[in-house]
Order: structure tokens, then C-alpha cells, then sequence
């Protein structure tokens, strides 16, 4: 190889990263996206605390199963030219009450989430292919958008959040003691069920906010990675949703801020940004398991 194709092949990886990584207007493109970091942040925090009894109750399952249906509703408001935070909330609501009425057991719940799921993501993609507008509104619906909250639209996953909290504030203890222990918490007289159905609701909630952050198909970076990494360094009861929120905080507003910088979809900074949490987290649980051993 000469010296000129050296050159040129540096010159054309020069450009290639170029267009991924570009700086040179992050000043002006954070005006643009101020609204989506406000509702990343809130996502963020509320996503990893909820993502604590996600993990707990054993339900990542179900994540990814209310985020199909949440999908297929936000798919069809963007056909149908509605509101697709609506949608995206009808969907998620439809799924965890689904989920919460056909699985009281382990078992019921993986079979009922096994049914929705393909069901979801076919009707999704049936409602995206009839759409003739912008492909990158099709393609948001699956891996994010950087800029796809306006102001009504925060208003809207600020409030979703708020409600998401609240409810899990209000059954906190009992909804702890049910899935830390749900037999023990049956014969203390915990109403399991209405806990559950209630959590369900709060998880639907959560849903529909993320899919309009980082889509359809990646909302388990932000309601099961930030817990588990969080569970890997602490049990405690207090510790654990404070990391919990913490890293989910920083996968969310970390992955715009990055994004903002290239021409990639957000998605896959928030991953990576939370997988590398988690592999952080690993690897000090693992020298504290050590030590204690």
C-alpha cells in the first residue's frame, strides 16, 4: 500500500468519525433539546427506583413485554395523526392491566407476557408500515429521539412520572414486603393482588415515558439495568432505590448529552453508558464479596 491510499483510508476514517463525533455546535443544539434532558432526568430517576421492585418481583419480563403493546399504541396515534404520548399511555395501560389480571402466578404472567409480546410488535410495525409520513418518526418509535419533546409533551412525561411516583410512594411498604416476601406478606393480610395491580399501573406509566426517550425496544437500559447495578453493591432497603435512581439519572441525561454530539440515534449512548454501570458495579461487588470472604 502506498503512502497516498495510507492517506486517503486515514482521511475517509478521519470523516467517518467526524460524522459520528461533532462538537463544533453542542452550544446551540443544547437549546434544542433542553425539554428532552428535563424528561430524561425525571425519567431516569423514577425509571431506577421502580426498576428495584422490577428486579425484585422478577417482572424484566414484563418490562419488555408492557413496552410492545405501549409500542403498538404510540404507532397507531402516529398513523391515525393523534397524540402518540396518548397512544404510547393507552398501550402501556392495556399491557399491565393485561398482565396484572392474567398473571397472578410466575408462570401465568411469562405465558400471558409471551402472548402480547409478538402481538404488540406485529401491530406495531403493521400501523408503522400503513404510515406515510417521516421515516425517522417510525424509526424514534424504536431506538429514541433526541428532540421529540415540545412543551406540552414534557408537561405530559413529567406528570406521567409524577403519578408513577406517587403511587409507589403510597404502597411503598406493603408492595416492599410483597416482594421481598409475598407468602409471609399474604398471611400478614397484604392485599397482594390490589399491590400488584397497582405496581402494574405504575409500570405502564413509566412505559409509555420511556418509549418516547429511547424507544420501544430499549426501555429495559432504563427500568431493569440502573437496579440490577444498584443490587449488585447494595441490599439495603434505602441504598438500593437511591443508586437505583442515581444511575438511571446519569444512563438518561449522559446518553443526550453524548448524542448530542454525533449523528447516531440516543439509544445506544444510554445503553452503554448503563451497561458500563453495571459492569462497574459487577466488578466492586465482586472485590466486596472477596473481602468479606
Amino acid at each position: 500500500m502506498s503512502g497516498l491510499d495510507a492517506l486517503t483510508i486515514l482521511a475517509g476514517h478521519a470523516q467517518w468519525w467526524h460524522q459520528v463525533i461533532d462538537f463544533s455546535d453542542y452550544g446551540q443544539l443544547m437549546a434544542l433539546v433542553r425539554n428532552s434532558i428535563i424528561a430524561a432526568a425525571v425519567l431516569g430517576v423514577v425509571g431506577g427506583v421502580l426498576g428495584v421492585f422490577v428486579m425484585q418481583r422478577d417482572m424484566a419480563f414484563a418490562v419488555h413485554g408492557v413496552s410492545e403493546l405501549s409500542f403498538a399504541g404510540a404507532a397507531g396515534a402516529l398513523l391515525l395523526g393523534s397524540s402518540v404520548v396518548v397512544g404510547a399511555l393507552a398501550g402501556s395501560l392495556l399491557a399491565a392491566l393485561a398482565i396484572g389480571l392474567l398473571g397472578a402466578r410466575a408462570r401465568d404472567r411469562n405465558s400471558a407476557i409471551g402472548v402480547l409480546m409478538p402481538f404488540g410488535l406485529g401491530l406495531g410495525i403493521l400501523f408503522l408500515a400503513l404510515y406515510d409520513g417521516r421515516a425517522s418518526s417510525k424509526f424514534g418509535l424504536l431506538t429514541g429521539q433526541i428532540i421529540s419533546v415540545d412543551g406540552p409533551q414534557l408537561w405530559w412525561l413529567v406528570g406521567i412520572c409524577v403519578v408513577a411516583l406517587a403511587i409507589l410512594v403510597a404502597i411503598w411498604r406493603p408492595l416492599l414486603f410483597n416482594s421481598l416476601d409475598p407468602d409471609v406478606a399474604a398471611a400478614r393480610g397484604v392485599p397482594g393482588r390490589v399491590v400488584s395491580m397497582l405496581f402494574m399501573l405504575a409500570l405502564g406509566l413509566v412505559v409509555s415515558v420511556a418509549v418516547q426517550v429511547v424507544g420501544a425496544l430499549l426501555v429495559l437500559a432504563l427500568l431493569v439495568t440502573p437496579a440490577a447495578s444498584a443490587l449488585r453493591v447494595s441490599a439495603s432497603t434505602v441504598a438500593v432505590p437511591l443508586l437505583g435512581a442515581l444511575f438511571g439519572l446519569v444512563a438518561a441525561v449522559g446518553g443526550i448529552l453524548l448524542a448530542l454530539g454525533g449523528s447516531l440515534p440516543i439509544s445506544p449512548y444510554i445503553t452503554t453508558i448503563a451497561f458500563a454501570t453495571y459492569l462497574g458495579c459487577r466488578a466492586v461487588g465482586a472485590v466486596r464479596d472477596r473481602r468479606a470472604a
